[in-house]
């Protein structure tokens, strides 16, 4: 199973609005989530997911939470406590991490792909994506558009996935 890392990225790396929500919206980046994830599994934080007026239709939700009492507001969600169990729970070819901040921070060693929406935009936020190692990440692929781009970065060999089973 390939652990994609999927977001929309402000310049100064925020990837969440104060209060809340995207800072931006993007009709092309979302439609891109939904070609990317279509038939896979989301990893995702309970806010994340709370954030949600139902389900995203066609993908299955894993979500982490610290909160062992936690019940999710709709059907057919997978509840975790930590991004190893999340991983294991996962029963499609791609696990695509999707989100807050710290689901990002903690699955990091455990990505194989990020797939980055790099926005022109620096607003004020309230979560931020973790940094891109280059010593880590190489940049495969972008498709810069206007306002934003579509980049690919890669798993360097010398750096390999941490083991979560």
């Amino acid at each position: 199973m390939r652990v994609i890392m999927l977001a929309a990225v402000g310049s100064n790396r925020v990837i969440g609005a104060v209060g809340g929500g995207l800072p931006w919206r993007i009709p092309e980046d979302m439609a891109h989530v939904r070609r990317v994830t279509m038939g896979q599994t989301l990893v995702l934080g309970r806010t994340t997911l709370e954030e949600f007026s139902a389900p995203l239709k066609g993908r299955e939700h894993v979500v982490v939470t610290r909160q062992r009492d936690w019940t999710p507001p709709f059907d057919g969600v997978t509840v975790t406590h930590s991004v190893p169990e999340a991983l294991t729970a996962v029963r499609t070819s791609e696990a695509i991490i999707f989100g807050g901040g710290e689901v990002y921070a903690a699955a990091m060693p455990y990505a194989d792909e990020l797939l980055l929406t790099e926005v022109d935009q620096a607003p004020p936020g309230e979560a931020w994506f973790p940094e891109v190692d280059p010593d880590v990440w190489a940049e495969t692929a972008r498709d810069q558009r206007d306002g934003f781009a579509f980049v690919t970065y890669e798993r360097r060999p010398e750096h390999p996935v941490k083991a979560w089973g």
